[in-house]
């Protein structure tokens, strides 16, 4: 997957911590950002008020006709569930979706990177690294 085709991102569950980082991403490096949540929160909030477009309902018709278009990628994370509508209208004409994780990896495929990860210290050892 070359980053720099994709026009559109797609966020299926936009709110949590990590999928809401990387709809900042991509914000960011210029690509249109949409997503959907079931839920509400500061993040999501943020988000919007960012300028990204945010539904929380799960209907087609409240995805923005921008993405129905080839140059989307549809990010997914595994807290939505298979039968998520709009996730399986990706799905059925084979829109690139990937999960968060693999969309890290292909973020930093190209950089020199620390990854971090683990139950316990993540923060603690992300702090150190940032210091040194």
């Amino acid at each position: 997957m070359n980053l720099n085709q994709i026009h559109n991102v797609y966020f299926i569950g936009i709110g949590g911590i990590g999928m809401s980082a990387l709809a900042r991403y991509f914000k960011t490096l210029g690509k249109n950002v949409s997503g959907y949540d079931k839920t509400p929160t500061t993040l999501t909030d943020e988000l919007i008020k960012s300028g990204i477009d945010i539904h929380f309902e799960d209907r087609i018709d409240l995805i923005p006709a921008d993405y129905f278009i080839e140059n989307t990628l549809v990010v997914i994370t595994p807290a939505v569930p298979k039968t998520h509508s709009e996730w399986n209208y990706f799905l059925e004409r084979g829109f690139e979706i990937k999960k968060r994780a693999e969309v890290l990896g292909v973020i930093t495929k190209d950089t020199f990177c620390f990854a971090v990860a683990g139950t316990h210290g993540k923060t603690t050892t992300s702090s150190i690294l940032g210091h040194i």
